[in-house]
């Protein structure tokens, strides 16, 4: 998968390359050669032909040039089309050294690998070799394509065709990345029959080895001067060390995350731990399967499964609500919850000590043996809250021991000495129970991961800060003293855009409260003739919305084609929505960021509410109450923050190109009642603002008689020709 090469005699000579490691040049070195690649008549004005020099692009380039020199760390806010991309992909790959680039989505790292790398790679002359490396799940694994075609386990019966194509598809890829297969739907459940687990494969001893598309993705990424990876992966290998990232970043000069807001959530769910009932249940068919077909005579394995699968049936029967999610200190004492707990502990003891005994008699015994163990680990770090607590004190007690061996925290230009803590939660569904653990905070785990070797970090996103604070980034990630610096969207936002707070809306929390908002929404749509996306805090507002909607286009003769989420999947929606011209899409956060719709379909984004976490979500409860207990303001100095970064990142879908113009209507009052409402709009790009439905209508009125000019002018101009 490694992508083809630039010969390696032809470099340009003009662009000075620095071999990997050699950081002995100084940051003013490369600021010249900096303003001649990105100024007019520069080698990327030839290579990409609408490029023009952005002054805010070549300034962050300079500061990602002097951090790699200096090896340091610099937290980078760029705003939308200021052209980050290529503003720390050319002195990655002049003077990088081996570097991996790390996205925030599969659909981002095939765009860095397939288009932007090699377009600056053919640009710079720049002879570097690039892999792609993404999760196992994402390869085609020939042993269990294999035992799938054999057994035929299918559960739908497109999936019958599907696993004809991948067949195929194995005899002629090279990488087996199934994002090649474009016939078969990467949603489809075909897929988890034919790809692998850190738990189902046999690594070194399996028959396949020497073909297998994840090891030769490895090996190519081990190789490569430049790896691109997403965030999902890098951070599941500093969890699981399951994805190759942990032989490649001892020797990496350089790590650059992209869309790096999103990596305190990423890191969150990876430094944790979720676990359960229905691996429990998964566990036990697998035994049950794999006793019956290796060791028939050495136990009655259904017997040996029974009282766990009972047990596991248990503890999620202990929550009789089919959607719940709880601390574990919300959890009375005299729930059947820690008793079924108990007894689920003890069955797997059992099943356990079993397994032992037959491991040897077959590998996928053994696996599922290992794989009990590891479940029995997790199970383990779960007791009464009392328990708990006692476990957490003890621990503080030993952190504070070894801070106080290593010299006292707190002294000047110190970092705080942090242990990582979690919070113990459960969330109930219909048929299944999931317990987590989740760090409170990231910061100490990731900063034990940056120590080591010296290298430089790069962190860069178009949303990072609060009016130009980076203060609660910073301490997310624990990137304490780490230079920040923001640089400016090129837009002309008071010219392109505008934004609109209706009045007279009923205060969020009210039930009529999605309807009102529709019932403002309606004129906007209208006079913006579709071409919008109304973006939900919630799940329950999308579909209250299309129903809405759906009732009053057919009501009112409108014909916008309506595009909903969960009605097909993003990129099918964002392709059709695209394609209509006048749709209106309908969606919830997936659709907040990572989405660029340029040009006239989209001109109205919508936003029903500032978009603060759930209030009963256990982790965010637990954050607050430990920053309390410091003296901070859990509202001030993290959820306010954390909104205005999400609102940002939404807010962003409108304007995309110097082109573009649009209305972005925010719907919640608070915008305007609330002390804090000056500090979220003030974050927010320098629309125009208004409060009148008229002003908006004259803002698409003068929209409309622009197209209509431009089309008369194509008109002429071909009738002319």
């Amino acid at each position: 998968m490694t992508a083809p090469e630039t010969p390696t005699d032809i470099v340009d000579s003009s662009a000075t390359m620095v071999p990997a490691g050699d950081r002995d040049a100084s940051p003013g070195v490369h600021d010249a050669e900096i303003d001649r690649l990105f100024g007019a008549g520069g080698p990327l004005g030839g290579a990409v032909g609408s490029y023009r020099p952005r002054h805010a692009q070549t300034e962050m380039a300079k500061a990602i040039a002097t951090a790699i020199s200096e090896q340091g760390t610099l937290i980078a806010e760029a705003g939308t089309g200021t052209g980050k991309t290529f503003a720390y992909l050319v002195p990655a790959l002049l003077w990088g050294g081996k570097t991996i680039v790390s996205t925030g989505t599969k659909t981002l790292q095939d765009q860095l690998f397939n288009r932007d790398i090699p377009t600056v790679r053919k640009a710079l002359h720049a002879p570097v070799s690039v892999a792609l490396l993404k999760g196992r799940s994402n390869y085609v694994c020939h042993f269990h394509l294999e035992r799938t075609l054999q057994n035929g386990r299918l559960t739908a019966r497109e999936d019958v065709g599907y696993l004809r194509e991948i067949s195929r598809f194995v005899k002629s890829t090279s990488s087996g990345d199934k994002a090649e297969l474009t016939k078969v739907p990467e949603t489809a459940s075909v897929w988890n029959l034919v790809t692998s687990t850190r738990d189902t494969c046999f690594g070194a001893e399996c028959q396949y080895y020497q073909d297998c598309f994840v090891m030769k993705a490895r090996k190519e990424a081990q190789q490569a001067d430049v790896v691109v990876v997403n965030h999902h992966l890098f951070f599941a290998d500093v969890a699981l060390k399951d994805t190759g990232i942990a032989e490649l970043l001892p020797s990496a000069n350089t790590v650059i995350f992209d869309e790096a807001h999103q990596l305190p959530d990423t890191a969150t769910l990876f430094f944790g731990e979720t676990i359960s009932t229905s691996q429990m249940l998964e566990l036990c068919r697998d035994v049950l399967a794999e006793g019956l077909s290796h060791a028939r005579d050495g136990a009655d394995w259904a017997r040996l499964v029974a009282p766990v699968e009972r047990a596991a049936r248990d503890l999620r029967l202990a929550f009789p609500e089919d959607s719940i999610r709880l601390a574990l200190n919300q959890i009375a004492p005299s729930s059947a919850f820690f008793p079924a707990l108990d007894t689920l502990k003890d069955c797997m003891d059992d099943m356990i000590a079993v397994l032992d005994k037959q491991a040897e008699r077959a590998e996928t015994i053994e696996q599922c043996r290992d794989r009990a163990n590891e479940l029995l680990r997790q199970l383990e770090n779960w007791g009464t809250p009392d328990e708990i607590a006692k476990a957490q004190a003890e621990a503080a007690a030993k952190a504070s021991a070894a801070a106080k061996s290593d010299g006292e925290p707190g002294e000047a230009g110190t970092e705080p000495v942090q242990k990582p803590f979690y919070v113990l939660w459960i969330e109930a569904f219909q048929s299944s129970l999931q317990l987590h653990r989740t760090p409170l905070s990231i910061a100490p785990i990731f900063n034990k991961q940056r120590e080591g070797t010296p290298r430089s970090w790069i962190f860069t996103s178009a949303t990072l800060a609060v009016k130009k604070d980076f203060n609660h980034y910073a301490a997310q990630m624990g990137l304490w003293n780490a230079p920040a610096q923001s640089w400016p969207s090129p837009f002309n936002y008071g010219e392109q855009g505008l934004l609109y707070v209706p009045q007279n809306l009923p205060q969020p929390n009210s039930y009529e409260y999605t309807d009102a908002v529709i019932d403002a929404a309606l004129p906007t749509i209208e006079a913006a003739g579709g071409r919008c996306f109304f973006l939900c805090t919630t799940l329950r507002a999308v579909n209250r919305a299309a129903e809405r909607l759906r009732a009053e286009f057919e009501a009112r003769g409108h014909a916008f084609p309506l595009f909903v989420q969960g009605e097909a999947g993003r990129t099918e929606l964002l392709d059709r929505f695209r394609a209509a011209g006048n749709g209106v899409l309908i969606g919830s956060q997936s659709f907040w960021e990572g989405v660029d719709v340029r040009g006239d379909a989209l001109s109205l984004v919508i936003i029903d509410k500032l978009p603060f976490s759930p209030p009963d979500d256990p982790v965010l409860a637990a954050r607050i109450s430990e920053m309390e207990k410091q003296g901070l303001n859990g509202f001030v100095h993290h959820q306010l923050p954390a909104a205005i970064i999400n609102l940002k990142q939404g807010a962003g879908r409108l304007i995309r190109d110097e082109g573009d113009r649009g209305v972005l209507m925010i719907c919640d009052p608070r915008l305007i009642t609330k002390n804090y409402g000056r500090r979220i709009w003030q974050s927010l790009p320098p629309f125009k603002r208004t409060r009148e439905l008229d002003m908006v209508q004259a803002f698409f009125r003068e929209q409309d008689a622009r197209r209509a000019a431009a089309a008369a002018g194509e008109g002429g101009t071909s009738e002319a020709g």
